[in-house]
Order: C-alpha cells, then structure tokens, then sequence
C-alpha cells in the first residue's frame, strides 16, 4: 500500500476514500463495495477514521469497522456475538465474547442482503442499548430530585 497524502484534517468520508484508493488492488475495490453495503443498509450511517487509520461505520455506536491486511478485508462488528447470523457470514473473531468479525479474501464475495441485514441488526442493537441508557439516566435524575 503506498503512503496517502491526506491530511488527517479532512473529513472522515474523505480519509476513507482516500485509503480505498490508496490501497489500489482486491482490497480497495472490496472495501468500497463494503462500504457501499454499509451506506445501503444505513443511508444515515456515521463514517469515521479512528485508530490511525480505520474505517469505522457508527450510528448509535460503533456498528463495524473496514481493516484491510494483506490477505483480507475484516469487518468487525463491535457487538457481533449478539447478532443473529443466520447465514454464518461470521468467519473470524468467533471466540470473544464481544466482538465477531468477517474476513473477506481476494476473490471471495459476501452474500449483501445477508450483510445489510446484519448491518441492519447491529443498528437496531446499538439503539436499543442508547434508548435504554437514557430511560436508565432519566429514572436517576427523577430518583435524585425526590431525594432532595
């Protein structure tokens, strides 16, 4: 992969566009079409660049990131473990307790209905984690105010 030069003051968007041209093989065209999946499933999705250099895609929290390595692009789901994965499109990171990842090798495709609905899915996870912290926060705050 050759040396971008992109500022890391652009936006997020622009830093991943850059990396997936960068990266100029297999890898660059199967994250854009990753990407692109990722968009499709969440047209209100967040792009973000963290960790030196990763793709991530949020909304209410972290839904997956893009790596790419020499011999695979990995998506990482921040909550697989508690995705329903019908399909087994999980293939990597199937031990922790978190985290499930699929790794996608040149000349491997994945299934995009069954990836956006996994997109879909880890969504709807992460907001209902959010809705349920703030029911959590607000039932605090009403709790702190009888006690005064």
């Amino acid at each position: 992969m050759k040396k971008s030069g992109a500022s890391e003051d652009l936006p997020a968007s622009e830093l991943i566009s850059q990396k997936i041209a960068d990266l100029g093989d297999w890898r660059g065209d199967t994250l854009a079409k990753m990407r692109k999946l990722v968009k499709e499933a969440d047209p209100d999705v967040v792009e973000e660049w963290k960790w030196m250099g990763t793709p991530v895609w949020s909304h209410d929290g972290i839904v997956c990131t893009g790596e790419s390595y020499k011999k695979v692009v990995k998506l990482t789901f921040a909550k697989g473990a508690s995705l329903k994965d019908p399909t087994q499109l999980f293939n990597a990171s199937l031990d922790g307790n978190t985290r499930r990842a699929i790794d996608i090798a040149e000349g491997h495709a994945v299934d995009a209905s069954a990836f956006k609905a996994l997109v879909r899915e880890a969504i709807a996870l992460n907001s209902a984690g959010k809705s349920a912290a703030g029911r959590v926060a607000k039932v605090a705050k009403v709790a702190k105010k009888t006690k005064a």
